[in-house]
């Protein structure tokens, strides 16, 4: 087992959830992902990360496989404007791998917004810390155990 999926398993027992995780074959969209696990698309909680451009800091957005973070709502949840983020501060930041992003685990703190959208199913799969697991849980869980803020993040055009 992967140091990155260790941290994710240890974040989800320290909260005291008992989440099965599934190894899948190697996902690159949301639609992909979704096909693995057999579920809606919109129940893959993708991470998306941007980079404050004040704080300089990693900004998590937990967003329905079929949204697209619009970047001036997500400004404006942040309180500041955002930029790319790299792989270098993603793994200083959270200490996961691009693709892997889990919404816990993190080796550092970091600052997180939920998309309501992942409320209207009963379950939600979510990285867990490998390009190649995942796991489930119900999206009331993944809200408190992540410490995202519900906030609509995302644009009204969806990804197909």
């Amino acid at each position: 087992m992967s140091k990155s999926l260790r941290r994710v398993r240890a974040a989800l027992d320290a909260a005291g959830v008992d989440a099965e995780i599934r190894e899948t074959p190697l996902s690159r969209t949301a639609a992909e992902a979704a096909e693995a696990v057999g579920c809606a698309v919109d129940q893959i909680a993708k991470s998306i990360i941007f980079r404050g451009e004040t704080s300089g800091e990693a900004i998590l957005f937990l967003t329905a496989g079929g949204n697209r973070v619009d970047p001036d709502r997500a400004a404006i949840a942040a309180g500041e404007p955002l930029g790319k983020a790299d792989a270098a501060l993603i793994r200083a930041q959270t200490g996961f791998a691009i693709g892997g992003v889990a919404p816990v685990g993190h080796t550092n703190p970091i600052r997180a917004y939920f998309d309501p959208r992942l409320a209207d199913f009963p379950t939600v799969w979510a990285a867990a810390g490998t390009p190649h697991h995942v796991f489930s849980t119900e999206p009331d869980v993944l809200l408190r155990i992540s410490g995202a803020q519900p906030y609509d993040f995302t644009s009204q055009s969806k990804i197909m």
